[in-house]
């Protein structure tokens, strides 16, 4: 190796170390400052490093608020979101992919253009859609009377249990499938079912797992909606609780860092093991763009 092949490679992991540290930077703040006492969290000049270690803040997060019940809430609507979206996106990914059917590609570009629409503009048709369960909360068979599945898990659960980016992720990875496997199986008499459980399901393991991380992040991270449907304080959200250490226009900042550090870690945990199944599943995904 020359010299200057050399240099130009030490000058790339150099430019890679700086923009790495430049964007861990947020979280590095995070976690200094939900370590530092209350008087050097505002104190200027700043202080990056606390000058003693307190686990107060984050003492006083879980006290503050039933936190460890909103991480555990959080905890069964993301687990919750990313097992419908496995299951519901496969099996509607593998009908596009490997089932031909009248209007297929009509029905496909239509899911990918819902894509396009902003998540705001669908807010009130689906909280009327909750609302308006019929037989649920209270309603009669017309929708009516109650306030449907308001107030309830399923209000998150049902209208994220399966997303046009799931359908259309794993159409793409079906489509990386040789056919081959699914016409033998076919000729000796195979059920279409089982050949999509038993054969394909399988070689869909990349895919899978980069769709549950993704999925896992959104149900997670989930603000707006929760905070819609969601009246009762015991069923309140991770990042719902976040939003209680800001109050008469004031923050604790201490508590509220220590919290967020917290959140992150289901996160940042997921991100680590998972991060060899997130390259091959898109690469795979790309694979088969059609």
């Amino acid at each position: 190796m020359t010299m200057a092949r050399r240099i130009r490679i030490a000058l790339f992991y150099i430019v890679l170390t700086v923009v790495g540290l430049f964007m861990l930077l947020p979280f590095l703040w995070s976690l200094s400052t939900s370590l530092k006492p209350d008087n050097e969290i505002i104190s200027l000049p700043i202080k990056w490093l606390p000058s003693s270690i307190t686990f107060e803040h984050y003492w006083t997060a879980f006290t503050m608020v039933p936190f460890a019940r909103h991480f555990a809430n959080s905890m069964l609507l993301a687990v919750a979101g990313v097992i419908t979206n496995l299951l519901l996106g496969a099996m509607a990914g593998y009908a596009f992919a490997r089932l031909p059917f009248r209007g297929s590609k009509v029905l496909f570009r239509l899911l990918l253009a819902s894509m396009m629409v902003p998540a705001v503009v669908t807010l009130v048709p689906s909280f009327l859609i909750v609302r308006s369960m019929p037989l649920a909360g209270g309603n009669d068979i017309t929708g009516q009377g109650g306030i449907g599945l308001l107030n309830t898990y399923w209000a998150v659960i049902l209208p994220g249990a399966v997303g046009a980016f799931a359908v259309f992720m794993m159409r793409q990875f079906f489509l990386s499938l040789p056919k081959d496997l699914g016409e033998a199986a076919r000729v000796d008499g195979c059920p279409e079912f089982r050949i999509f459980w038993k054969i394909y399901l399988p070689l869909c393991r990349p895919a899978l797992a980069t769709l549950a991380v993704f999925t896992f992040v959104a149900g997670w991270n989930g603000f707006l909606w929760p905070l819609i449907v969601l009246n009762d304080p015991d069923m309140s959200t991770i990042q719902m609780s976040l939003a209680a250490f800001s109050f008469n226009r004031q923050t604790d900042y201490g508590p509220l860092m220590a919290g967020s550090i917290v959140a992150m870690a289901p996160t940042l945990l997921l991100f680590a093991f998972a991060q060899r199944y997130l390259t091959r599943g898109l690469a795979f995904t790309g694979s088969g763009l059609q």
